[in-house]
């Protein structure tokens, strides 16, 4: 369903080319939850910005159900570090704006809307503005309010990164049920290998700058799963040392 064929980005900066990533190729079917891990300044970000259609690729394409991404579309939902949420505006209506822009009725927009914000644990709070809510709390309306358009793809970088353990733990079982729930294809940025083996079906690690694909792993672990005692597994200690041994690899050849 995602199709990543040849992409290549370079950069350049005064007279200085810098090639961020070179040659990536991989497939992603429909209903895949993929996790991408690397050093940092592989490129993980820049391979999601090519996705999204927020950056060209100076080689290569990405297609969506067989049509190239060229330029920014509502088949891909980019979920961030941060999230951005408009702070005039109060968690239900920063929930229904993708809907609103689409020129859906205001009763149906809000029905939609309480429906995810109940999902996720959030009813009560569709009055409350960013400024009232956890750090937790604002990354959950950002999630729901790219759910809500029904994109194909969704694409998230760190989205948990900022948080502290617990909360994430908490967020990456919400994130499952509501994947689980939707069919939405997912690819997953993180620097977290606990994380990547827990939420992904496949994790795709890249290797240094310029940032291609080193290896592509399936999890072990049956669906659904046990985010907070699946670390004693045998599958997931075994995938944890490979990867980890290909990861500093990596970074120590990046260093050298």
């Amino acid at each position: 369903m995602l199709r990543i064929h040849g992409v290549s980005k370079r950069f350049v900066s005064r007279d200085k080319v810098v090639t961020a990533v070179e040659g990536v190729d991989f497939e992603i079917g429909a209903g895949e939850f993929v996790t991408m891990v690397g050093p940092s300044g592989c490129g993980k970000s820049t391979i999601l910005n090519i996705m999204s259609g927020l950056m060209p690729p100076t080689e290569g394409a990405v297609e969506v159900d067989g049509e190239a991404i060229r330029g920014v579309t509502r088949q891909v939902g980019y979920v961030t570090q941060q999230p951005n949420l408009m702070p005039w505006r109060t968690l239900l209506e920063n929930v229904v704006f993708p809907l609103e822009i689409a020129g859906v009725g205001k009763e149906e927009r809000n029905r939609r809307a309480e429906e995810l914000i109940g999902l996720v644990g959030l009813a009560g709070f569709e009055k409350s503005y960013p400024h009232e809510m956890s750090g937790g709390m604002r990354q959950r309306a950002n999630i729901v309010r790219t759910m809500i358009y029904e994109p194909k793809v969704i694409l998230m970088d760190e989205p948990f990164g900022p948080l502290d353990a617990q909360t994430r733990l908490v967020l990456q079982e919400l994130l499952l049920k509501l994947w689980q729930r939707t069919g939405v294809t997912i690819v997953f940025i993180t620097h977290d290998l606990h994380e990547a083996i827990g939420l992904g079906d496949r994790i795709v690690l890249l290797s240094a700058r310029p940032g291609r694909v080193a290896r592509v792993d399936k999890v072990p672990l049956a669906r659904p799963r046990d985010i907070f005692r699946m670390h004693d597994s045998d599958g997931f200690r075994q995938l944890y040392d490979t990867l980890w041994v290909e990861l500093e690899n990596q970074v120590r050849g990046q260093d050298a």
